[in-house]
């Protein structure tokens, strides 16, 4: 069902809608200073691009909304997690997040971490309260570990690891690629495969989804390394720009991109919001 675009953007404004409500929900009834900051860091700003993502992957096939949201609330948390650790002196060093102080900014260094841990746990704790998709406790419990293993020393903490730690010389294409692919790819994947996992994808359908995820992980940072003109808040100061120039960036964006709709297309999954999310990605004309 390939949908009218604008009917399309509208299901994906109301997705995004649903997140935040819920995200307020879980955030909200301790007025102490830890949750105002955990606050600050996680609403009124975001794409949800992630949580998005795993609405949409799951209701290709067949699970309502209602179904998902918890799981879509807790990958929302755990990247916001993220974006506040990132920005710490210790780590990118970062002054302003989404056009306003980062965390550790507003709040200083020591309750940004707590923060940061605060939103981890929490993320943890809605899954782990969340009822199991239509019954399917079986579900839940692989798209936990699914999500888990993203966050994880094998996926985010270790690409951020990478970041911090890789000397600009040391770096290339392939590990300029493989530090992406664990530290934004491996969350925007998850997000895809937990919500195929949650809805009960046959083995085709979650293999595709996990192909576009993946393709779509890598495109994400691609596209932001280009619209941020080959500069980068990222420790080590690696971008696509410079490890590929602008024209092999863009190039490489547009391949990861034609490779997730291959995907879509290869496993049956007639989804126009994954594709919708997929085409929001591609380069404006000036990168």
């Amino acid at each position: 069902m390939r949908g009218d675009p604008l009917s399309v953007l509208d299901g994906l404004e109301e997705a995004r809608k649903a997140v935040d409500a819920e995200l307020e929900r879980l955030l909200a009834g301790d007025e102490s200073r830890l949750f105002d900051a955990m606050r600050y860091a996680v609403l009124g700003g975001g794409k949800r691009f992630r949580p998005v993502l795993l609405l949409a992957a799951g209701g290709a096939f067949g699970t309502p909304r209602e179904a998902l949201l918890p799981y879509a609330c807790a990958i929302e948390l755990i990247h916001n997690y993220s974006l506040v650790h990132d920005d710490l002196p210790s780590m990118d060093n970062d002054d302003f997040r989404r056009g306003k102080p980062s965390c550790h900014k507003a709040f200083g260094e020591g309750l940004a971490v707590l923060a940061g841990d605060g939103l981890l746990s929490l993320a943890f704790e809605v899954i782990a309260g969340a009822p199991p998709p239509l019954g399917h406790g079986k579900r839940k419990e692989q798209a936990f570990r699914e999500i888990a293993a993203a966050a994880g020393v094998r996926g985010m903490i270790k690409g951020q690891w990478m970041d911090i730690s890789l000397l600009r010389q040391e770096a290339d294409g392939d590990v300029y690629t493989d530090l992406i692919q664990r530290k934004t790819g491996a969350l925007i994947a998850a997000s895809v495969k937990a919500g195929a996992l949650l809805a009960g994808a046959p083995p085709r359908g979650l293999d595709a989804a996990g192909a576009y995820g993946e393709s779509v992980g890598l495109a994400f940072q691609l596209r932001d390394d280009l619209a941020d003109s080959g500069t980068t808040g990222s420790s080590s100061g690696l971008d696509a720009v410079t490890i590929f120039g602008r024209v092999g960036a863009r190039a490489r964006l547009d391949e990861y991109l034609k490779k997730a709709v291959a995907a879509l297309d290869g496993g049956n999954i007639d989804s126009a919001e994954l594709r919708c999310l997929a085409g929001m990605l591609a380069p404006e004309p000036g990168d």
